[in-house]
């Protein structure tokens, strides 16, 4: 990602900075270095930029006026139902309002709060308090969590003889929360919410909204959004006199609860959703545009462009000789249709280009035989153009699509990737008693620009996967990491690089319709084995004992294929052979042959 939208900056420290992708002192690091224009040798991390969520001001209501006394401060007349429910609990409904609305959990800390409440006679005598539960019909069909908390709020209750002092009303309707701190701010109170750790605390906005100063706990968000509204105190939850010392002191102190309610009308347009909206678009325009302009020679002479079909090979489970095969099946029974110049094909493999020239020169096949050659596991894409006038194999070149180049650069790695990659190899070794021998080893001859190729001695020791991606990640390196030849190559390309990327590129190039490309895969492959079957393009699969058996890669698999890909969706058939007639039926089943 270009960036990352968070609530608070407490969500990047203590939560982005969680996940193996994000680091906040690295990330400051790499963000110095662009400014001043150095090297940050292929790593990146996302920008992560603070936005608070949007909330509907719409339904608010600012009836009276907060300035002087009141005769009457809750006319009955006038008062929403709810008011009635809440009031009924006070001997002495005219006192200031403690509301806490929250649910019955123990994270909510509501325990600490009527423990701050009984304790503090001063503040008994000053104000009741509301306690915004929920929703229950019997505290018996609760579950446990909950049953337990209103259980101890209850008992406490009862322990610090605070009948007449405390509302608990068992049911209210969402609808009616507004008039709840409307009711609270009319008998000019006080929200509080001291939960233990609050990650955005939406009521702590709500109440503000209506006018409401608010006591809040010092862990979590509740601070960034007191930066913004400066409408109120915040505390430690876990220190009960604190609590109780702050609400006494807000409540008592006229002045300091008027000001606290100005700033909070004043200061809460921030945390609207035109704000919100104007903050978003604004990041939106910073960031430049991604995508390469396509373009250049080979848009006119690549034969792809004009193709209604293509079959993409990408058999990785066979050997050579199987794989020609296949290769000249498939043609054959195409005959006609590539004749006519309505099918083309398309070579998918994580060979390099002078492998696949190798591998059709010593089958006697021409390379103009496909119409494209997507190499090394999607970091390259070729088509053999001729170079001159007269068609002859001698003068076919494979020309590289540049555009493709320049679209998976993005955050590649480069030299400081490859100088990491191979210090991480040396420590990949295989024991034997004392001895340890390395297994990885870097290989040049198979590497290009945008692909590092590595160079496997022993398979069976080789690390998942996932753990060689992780460390990629905590060394902020993008990029997309596989094995191949049997688990005998370990290649890493860039994080845009696959041969499923690779073929939805060409289809958007050429104007390809991806229903009308057909797959042709074995029962096992390579790393990336399982994003070639699903999509809207049609797979078929070469099953029979000319496969390859499957390889660690895919032995050590903790999830059935079926639970990645849906096998029996219509666009995914399975053949056992590769014959002419089996190729001919598949292909016909699939539309890509008439009958």
């Amino acid at each position: 990602s270009e960036i990352v939208i968070a609530s608070t900056r407490q969500e990047i420290e203590e939560q982005w900075n969680l996940y193996d992708g994000f680091e906040v002192i690295l990330a400051r690091k790499l963000r110095a270095r662009v400014k001043r224009g150095a090297n940050c040798y292929g790593r990146y991390m996302p920008r992560m930029v603070i936005i608070p969520p949007g909330v509907e001001f719409g339904h608010i209501i600012h009836d009276f006026e907060m300035d002087g006394e009141e005769e009457n401060p809750c006319p009955a007349s006038e008062d929403p139902p709810i008011w009635s429910q809440i009031m009924r609990f006070f001997t002495n409904p005219r006192k200031p309002m403690i509301l806490a609305v929250a649910r019955p959990y123990p994270e909510k800390n509501i325990t600490s709060l009527v423990k701050a409440f009984g304790e503090c006679r001063p503040l008994r005598e000053l104000a009741n308090l509301t306690l915004i539960m929920g929703n229950r019909e019997a505290i018996s069909k609760m579950n446990n969590m909950s049953a337990a908390v209103l259980t101890s709020v209850l008992t406490l209750i009862d322990e610090y003889d605070l009948y007449g002092q405390v509302a608990y009303p068992k049911h209210h309707k969402h609808s009616e929360v507004p008039d709840i701190y409307r009711l609270a701010a009319r008998t000019k109170g006080a929200f509080v919410n001291v939960a233990y750790f609050e990650q955005f605390g939406v009521t702590l906005i709500e109440a503000a909204m209506n006018g409401l100063p608010i006591i809040a706990t010092k862990n979590g968000a509740p601070v960034e959004i007191n930066q913004v509204l400066n409408n109120g105190l915040l505390v430690d939850p876990h220190d009960q006199n604190a609590i109780a010392d702050a609400l006494y002191k807000l409540l008592s102190d006229k002045q300091l609860w008027s000001r606290c309610r100005e700033n909070g009308l004043k200061n809460i347009h921030q945390f609207s959703w035109p704000e919100h909206c104007k903050n978003y678009l604004s990041r939106i325009l910073t960031l430049g545009p991604r995508s390469p302009a396509i373009g250049g020679k080979q848009e006119q002479k690549a034969p792809i462009s004009g193709r209604k079909h293509i079959i993409v090979i990408s058999v990785d489970s066979v050997n050579k000789e199987d794989l020609v095969r296949i290769i000249r099946n498939t043609i054959e029974v195409t005959r006609t249709e590539k004749m006519s110049g309505s099918t083309g094909f398309v070579l998918s493999t994580s060979l390099t280009i002078s492998e696949i020239r190798s591998l059709l020169v010593s089958a006697g096949m021409l390379p103009t035989v496909f119409d494209a050659f997507i190499c090394n596991s999607g970091s390259n894409i070729y088509y053999p153009l001729y170079s001159g006038d007269t068609p002859s194999s001698s003068q076919v070149t494979p020309a590289i699509d540049q555009n493709h180049q320049a679209h998976i650069e993005y955050r590649w790695g480069g030299e400081g990737l490859r100088k990491y990659l191979v210090k991480w190899a040396t420590s990949v070794v295989e024991r034997k008693g004392r001895i340890e021998r390395q297994i990885i080893f870097e290989d040049p001859e198979h590497s290009s620009t945008y692909c590092l190729a590595f160079r496997v001695v022993n398979p069976n020791h080789l690390p998942p996967l996932k753990e060689l991606r992780k460390l990629m990640r905590i060394q902020s390196l993008r990029c997309n990491a596989l094995y191949n030849h049997s688990a005998t190559r370990l290649s890493v390309v860039p994080i845009h690089a696959s041969r499923s990327q690779a073929l939805r590129y060409l289809c958007i190039r050429w104007g390809i319709e991806l229903p009308n490309v057909a797959v042709l895969v074995g029962e096992s492959g390579d790393s990336d084995y399982e994003e070639l079957l699903g999509g809207l393009h049609r797979t078929v699969i070469l099953k029979g004992e000319f496969n390859i058996p499957a390889n660690r890669i895919h032995t050590v698999r903790r999830y059935p294929l079926q639970d990645v890909v849906a096998l029996d969706s219509s666009n995914i058939i399975g053949i056992e052979g590769y014959s002419t007639d089996d190729m001919k039926s598949a292909l016909q089943q699939i539309g890509v042959l008439t009958q």
